[in-house]
């Protein structure tokens, strides 16, 4: 009897056993977590649960004068389910400029680029941008798979102005996912009314991105990430006649506990800007790409409060 106690025992251990760590094998959903400050990664919250973020995002220094452009954006996400997320976005900024523009000429950031100030007036507006869609579909999960893939489409419409965007994300993820490598490709045509022909909602650009990022978990709630990406601005929508192309590299922090969490990105242009047949004259100064869309230094902070999501 003692013997058959024994056995039974030693079953019933390794079952146990088997169990749990069957239970921690199998993959679990894990929240929408900005692991970087322009990259995104595959996850998306959920089956049923919220996410708030709000972002800001200030951009400052040109070649000339002075420059100042803070874009706010508040963004709600449900997980519609454990592999598609869906997210309503409300964009608002406000900017100053002074003489910043080729020639030294004061020339608004894109978002207020129906505007045309005189060249040596002194500018400054506050405005709502735009309200967005988001949905995001994670076809292949990093933790399941070798490399993790989803697809992404946001329509934007502001007054004057709509942009239908798609991105394509991929993650790589190692040592036991501490280590997070995210590449996203970005294409999206921009339809704006602009002077002199304010009655048509015409093709402005299509804006063609190339983010990338690296992330190492340090400590279990502190991350550290460099990031490097290349905007690209074309004056067609066949990957033709380029206009503008600039590089930005720089730092990322990220904490998150159960149901917050912060990321913090400071990024810099890189001198590599070049003339092309379509740039703007005046718009590269030294390297760097001065036109109204692009600027030296870029500071975003992410800030979101989960509702109950399960994190792994």
């Amino acid at each position: 009897m003692a013997s058959d106690e024994c056995h039974s025992r030693r079953n019933f251990c390794l079952w146990l056993c088997t169990l749990v760590l069957t239970g921690l094998w199998q993959p679990s959903a894990k929240a929408d977590e900005p692991l970087f400050g322009f990259t995104y990664t595959t996850d998306t919250q959920p089956k049923g649960k919220f996410e708030l973020e709000q972002w800001s995002t200030t951009r400052f220094t040109k070649g000339y004068g002075s420059f100042w452009l803070q874009d706010n954006l508040t963004e709600v996400s449900y997980g519609v389910t454990d592999r598609f997320q869906f997210s309503l976005q409300s964009d608002y900024a406000s900017t100053s400029a002074f003489q910043n523009g080729p020639f030294r000429a004061t020339t608004p950031p894109e978002p207020f680029s129906f505007d045309v100030p005189l060249p040596d007036a002194r500018y400054a507006r506050t405005r709502f941008i735009s309200v967005s869609g988001e949905g995001i579909f994670r076809m292949l999960s990093p933790y399941t798979h070798p490399v993790g893939l989803a697809l992404y489409f946001e329509p934007t419409f502001g007054p004057g102005f709509s942009e239908p965007e798609g991105r394509v994300i991929l993650q790589k993820d190692f040592r036991d996912d501490r280590l997070v490598l995210g590449f996203n490709f970005t294409y999206a045509p921009e339809y704006r009314r602009l002077q002199p022909n304010t009655k048509c909602l015409c093709l402005s650009e299509t804006d063609i991105n190339f983010d990338s990022g690296v992330s190492y978990r340090f400590h279990r709630n502190w991350s550290a990430a460099f990031e490097f990406f290349n905007e690209r601005e074309l004056a067609s929508l066949n990957f033709t006649n380029l206009i503008n192309s600039a590089y930005y590299l720089g730092p990322t922090v990220h904490y998150a506990n159960q149901n917050f969490f912060v990321t913090v990105t400071f990024a810099e242009q890189m001198p590599w800007a070049t003339v092309h047949s379509n740039t703007l004259p005046g718009a590269i100064v030294n390297g760097y790409d001065f036109d109204n869309d692009f600027e030296k230094y870029r500071v975003r902070i992410k800030f979101g409060w989960n509702f109950g999501a399960e994190k792994r």
